[in-house]
């Protein structure tokens, strides 16, 4: 049956819910050589690296139950305001020189103020003027009037994360919805944007609702999904759950592969609990683009480094499959 599957798949077709929980049950080797050769179809070599810059740190009236920014929960998190232009420019022309494609400030709370949009398109057409790198956001929730602004300023791609399936999403988070984030996600996309979207796995969810969240992602048109693995962190209130096994996660990438077929499935925060052996094993069946260098309150990776394991990996680190 998997060898149908494939076949609708690289025809054009797209999978139901009921054939991606049956993909579960699959051999694991066959399944992922069947997911290699849908990722190679459809994004060829094709690799997006992208890196952030925390631009504003902590102080966060949202209660997610992962997050060290939150104001709820004593993490001991570093706290500071909006940064400087200037800085923003040295990480941007920092990570250009190191062929990385793209650069997103993000910033902590649910959304930034009506203040705080001035200063960050400031520093998005100052970037814009001075930088050559490609330029995203994830500013929290917002409108489309200040998404309008943003992209006026030169961003081109908006993130904001699903984070979970509908279903389970109000157990990790009762200070917004993630209908919200939906209502952001679809005014990004009304003013010309593209838009990186995925989730955490590891937070309590069943595999089935890792499923029902690439099929949200899939229904949102979503071409750039970050899928992180949760890193539990003290003071939160997931600081003692249970981490996935490899095994579980890499059939997690494939099944999001099989899904969202011509997607960017983007290694993301959390990789680095994963073996050497399975970082391999994810870029050959699912995974082609990564977020890279340091994160927001977690250690990163070091680019040097993943771009041997990338390019190891048979892609091309020099081209973006998309226009943006």
């Amino acid at each position: 049956m998997i060898d149908n599957l494939k076949d609708k798949v690289l025809s054009g077709g797209n999978i139901t819910i009921e054939e991606a929980l049956y993909l579960t049950t699959v051999d694991t080797d066959k399944l992922y050589d069947t997911t290699e050769e849908i990722t190679r179809h459809f994004m060829n070599d094709s690799f997006d690296m992208c890196s952030i810059i925390n631009a504003k740190s902590g102080r966060c009236s949202e209660d997610c139950k992962w997050c060290a920014q939150s104001a709820h929960y004593k993490t001991n998190v570093e706290e500071y305001s909006l940064v400087n232009k200037e800085e923003c420019l040295r990480h941007a022309r920092h990570n250009h020189s190191q062929g990385i494609h793209r650069f997103s400030l993000v910033t902590s709370g649910r959304k930034i103020s009506k203040k705080e949009i001035d200063k960050v398109c400031d520093i998005y057409s100052y970037l814009k003027d001075n930088s050559k790198i490609r330029l995203c956001a994830s500013l929290g929730l917002m409108d489309e009037d200040d998404l309008q602004k943003l992209y006026d300023s030169g961003v081109r791609r908006y993130h904001c994360n699903l984070e979970t399936a509908p279903s389970y999403f109000d157990k990790l988070c009762t200070t917004h919805t993630q209908e919200q984030k939906i209502n952001t996600i679809k005014s990004a996309q009304k003013v010309g944007m593209s838009i990186c979207s995925g989730g955490i796995i590891g937070m309590g969810e069943s595999q089935e609702q890792r499923i029902e969240l690439a099929f949200k992602l899939r229904e949102l048109g979503i071409k750039s999904i970050p899928v992180n693995i949760l890193s539990p962190i003290k003071g939160t209130p997931l600081e003692n759950q249970k981490s996935l096994d490899e095994t579980e996660i890499l059939k997690t990438i494939a099944i999001y592969r099989f899904v969202n077929p011509a997607a960017y499935i983007r290694f993301s925060g959390g990789r680095a609990q994963l073996s050497k052996e399975a970082q391999l094993q994810a870029l050959r069946i699912g995974v082609n683009s990564a977020i890279v260098g340091d994160l927001l309150t977690t250690i990163g990776s070091k680019v040097a480094e993943d771009k041997i394991i990338f390019e190891k990996s048979g892609y091309n680190l020099n081209e973006v499959k998309d226009e943006e």
